[in-house]
Parts: C-alpha cells; structure tokens; sequence
C-alpha cells in the first residue's frame, strides 16, 4: 500500500480507533452499558447514529486543524473557543484519568485473569510500556498504534467468525428478545460523544494532510474504522444475550464460551496492547499541548508526566473498579463534551471552515 495513501486515509482513523479501543471498549463493557441494554435491534441503531457523529464530528476538526496548522488540543481548542478554551482544558483531564481509570482497572482484571497474579502487577506492566513508547515520541507512536490496530482487527474478525460458526442460531435468535420500551438513538448519542471529545489529542496525525478533500474523506473513514470493531465484538456478544448484560468483562465471557484456552491468551495479549493504545494516545496528546507552550521539553519529562498521570488515574480505578467507573463517571462527562467540545465543532468549526 501507497505510504502516503495510508498516513492521509487510514492513519487518522487508526489513531483514533487506538484513542478509544482501551478499557471499556476493547473488554465490551462499554459497549454492554450503551448499545447492548438497549437490545440487539436498537443497540446496532445506536452504533450507527455513534458513527455518523464520530465521521462528522472528525472530518470538521481535522480540516480545521489542516486549515489552520493545529496540530495540538491547546492551539486547537484556543481557536475554536477562544477565552473560554480552558474549560476543555480542565474537561481532557478529567476525561484523560476517567479514561485511564477504565484501563487500569481492566489491565490489572485481564493480567490476574491470564497469569493469576495481582491486578498490581498488570498495573505495573502498563505503566511500564506506556512510559517507554510515549519517551519516543510521535514517529514511533504513529507505527506502533496502527500496526497494532491491523493485529486487532484480524483477532476480533476471528473471534466474530467462530462465534457464528458455533452459535449462529443464537446470534440470529438474539434479535427476538428486542425490547420495546427503549431509546433508539440515546445511547448513540452518548457513546459518541465523550469518544469524540477526546479527539483534538490525536491531531499530531493530521499533519499528513494537505486538502481539504483530504481531511473530509480521512475523517468520514475514521468513524468507520472506530467503529468496526465493535460490531465484530456486538454480534459475537449476541451469542451470549441476555447473560452477558451482567459481565464485568462480557468478551471473556464469549472467550469462555468458545473455550479455546490458546486463543483466548492471544486475544487477552492483544486486549492488552489495546489497553496501552489508548493510554498512549492520550497522554502524548498532553504532552504535545505541553510542548506547545514549553519547546525543551525532554524525552525524559515526557515520560514522568505520563507516569504521574498513570498513577493519579490508577488509585481512581482501584477505588471505583471497571463497571461502576463506566456506569458513573461517563454520564456527566458525555454531556459536558456535547457543550463544551461536539456544539461548538459543529458550529464554531463549521462557520470558521466556510468563510474565506
């Protein structure tokens, strides 16, 4: 494949599909908590109502950040919202250590659950790596989080295809137990929003683009590419419905299903490397709104403020664990991100694209 082909399309795409894979995406429970409660039916409807927000939403930023050469959130949001861009400030962090919390607490669950040693060792380990990849900077993330993206894409359409295999009749059947008395659109709305709302820390990739059609056409195909692997993992859930509503970790819950011990290692490592993904993304996003304002900044501070956050984020996660983490903390989050960040892209961004 074209490498210019690939930074300008489909590099964005796994950049952001890297920013949202970890915790509670890539271990279904999000996924559970706003498309599955609402039905299999229902749930498919909301995921894509996720999308076309995700592809509009991505397609204005990225030409706006191309249009104007914001390759950080700081000068980003400074532009879209002028005085008031620091209450987005205030907003990434919070989102920034709810989001970590999640991956801490599913890294510290999936390590016990594969080795049988302490959640802190699991902990320990992401940490670790994260710090590592984010010393290098923006070149090596830039590789490594769409080179693991293609890894997760092949694994998930794996385990979709024997889960068809072995419970298609279930799957299909699944779609009986629609519930009537639901929202068709909230949970799309919702999930979409505090996704999105992170999205100005990846803008280090937009750097590839250089026209507007580009920019339209690489955000419209990063909605999809976030959200195919959900899909994948949405019907293999199905095949577990009801009883999966309930699961802390609902892909295990599949993986125990299938009860191939050998690709349940395989899929739980990948899950993993999804965990760095996302904490990865987001702390380089800070760090590069830092560099933004201080341009010495080392290799070295670069990995101790992703340290720090990491830590502040973990005692979080530890204190809540996964499932209330989700159920709690994304309610208020999603709401303040349609205000402060999804309304103003879709209006402020707009205006400023439009006029000459």
């Amino acid at each position: 494949m074209n490498s210019t082909f690939f930074q300008k399309y489909l590099l964005p795409g796994f950049i952001f599909q890297s920013l949202i894979i970890g915790g509670g995406y890539g271990t279904g429970r999000e996924l559970v908590e706003f498309f599955l409660t609402a039905g299999p039916v229902a749930g498919l409807v909301n995921m894509g109502v996720a999308t076309i927000i995700w592809s509009i939403v991505l397609a204005i930023c990225f030409e706006l950040a191309r249009r104007e050469r914001h390759y950080e959130y700081r000068s980003f949001i400074q532009g879209l919202l002028g005085k008031a861009w620091i209450s987005y400030e205030v907003l990434y962090l919070v989102g920034l250590i709810l989001v970590v919390s999640v991956m801490g607490s599913a890294s510290g669950e999936i390590i016990h659950e594969m080795f049988g040693i302490s959640n802190l060792m699991g902990i320990i380990l992401m940490m670790t790596l994260v710090g590592v990849i984010v010393f290098f900077g923006t070149t090596l993330i830039e590789k490594l989080l769409s080179f693991w993206s293609i890894i997760l894409y092949g694994v998930f359409a794996i385990m979709f295809l024997v889960v068809y295999f072995l419970y298609g009749d279930a799957i299909g059947s699944s779609f009986n137990q629609q519930p009537s008395d639901i929202s068709w659109t909230m949970g799309g709305i919702k999930y979409a929003a505090y996704n999105i709302g992170l999205v100005p820390a990846i803008l280090f990739c937009v750097r590839h683009i250089e026209t507007r059609k580009e920019a339209i056409i690489s955000g419209i195909v990063a909605g999809a590419i976030g959200m195919i692997p959900a899909v994948f993992m949405f019907f293999a859930m199905l095949s577990q419905y009801p009883n999966v509503l309930n699961a802390s970790v609902p892909v295990n819950a599949v993986l125990d299903k299938i009860g191939w011990d050998w690709f349940k290692l395989i899929f739980q490592i990948v899950l993993f490397g999804t965990f760095i993904e996302t904490g990865v993304g987001l702390i380089h996003g800070f760090n590069e709104r830092i560099a933004s304002v201080y341009t010495a900044l080392s290799n070295q501070w670069r990995s101790a403020i992703g340290i720090v956050l990491l830590i502040v984020s973990i005692f979080i996660a530890n204190a809540v664990g996964l499932v209330g983490l989700i159920a709690k903390g994304y309610g208020g989050l999603t709401w303040a991100y349609w205000i402060i960040f999804v309304i103003p892209v879709l209006t402020i961004g707009v205006w400023k694209i439009l006029k000459p």
